[in-house]
């Protein structure tokens, strides 16, 4: 799992970072599963966690599992450096949102290697929210990497309802096809929706995190 150490926001105090059930709706999906799970972001050691995601109405089940969780929280506040993994060994990668990875992971140089990495071997591919700004750093070394792939990601009405969308460096959904992707999206906001295209699985919002990684399993176990 590709975590964002991003926390900066534009024209605003508040800050951002990773959208804690994004992370923790797939860790355990991953973990009840018998995967063993690495933790990663650019900058290595504890990623920023947005403060909207602790807020009472955002907890998930897992999140409170988290809370009680000392093993989880020493691996969450230790991640390794990015420019540090090999892909040797790993069945899939697995990508959280929270505002965070517009920035990072977007850019980042090792993180575009490893998404394309795992793509040519066909690895699978998981990204949930703005988890899937990760495949503009893939597009930066091949620039056709999205043209025609079925995704979904944080849709633009969405970030409206949100209020963030001035706060934010371009809209996701606006980014991704204009990079060739087929952006499905659902009509309902922060409804669940979950979009396959051969090895990458992509869901659009936090409600849609734990069916995407579900989905990952059972991709995962069918390979096996």
């Amino acid at each position: 799992m590709i975590i964002t150490s991003h926390s900066d926001m534009l024209d605003t105090d508040a800050k951002t970072g990773v959208w804690l059930g994004e992370f923790t709706d797939p860790y355990y999906e991953f973990i009840d599963a018998g995967y063993d799970v690495v933790l990663a972001s650019p900058a290595g050691g504890r990623p920023p966690v947005d403060e909207m995601s602790t807020m009472t109405e955002h907890i998930t089940g897992a999140n409170r599992r988290f809370n009680d969780d000392a093993e989880a929280q020493l691996k969450f506040g230790s991640t390794k450096k990015l420019s540090e993994i090999s892909t040797d060994g790993f069945a899939g990668v697995f990508f959280p949102g929270g505002h965070g990875p517009m920035w990072d992971l977007a850019e980042d140089e090792d993180c575009g290697k490893i998404i394309l990495e795992f793509d040519e071997s066909k690895k699978i591919i998981g990204a949930v929210c703005h988890g899937s700004a990760a495949f503009n750093s893939a597009v930066k070394h091949r620039p056709d990497f999205l043209q025609g792939k079925r995704i979904t990601c944080f849709s633009n009405r969405e970030e409206a309802l949100t209020g963030r969308e001035k706060n934010i460096p371009y809209l996701l959904e606006d980014l991704l096809k204009a990079h060739g992707a087929n952006v499905e999206n659902g009509p309902i906001p922060f409804a669940v929706n979950v979009t396959t295209n051969d090895n990458i699985i992509t869901g659009q919002n936090p409600l849609s995190a734990g069916s995407a990684a579900k989905l990952m399993v059972e991709m995962l176990q069918s390979r096996a």
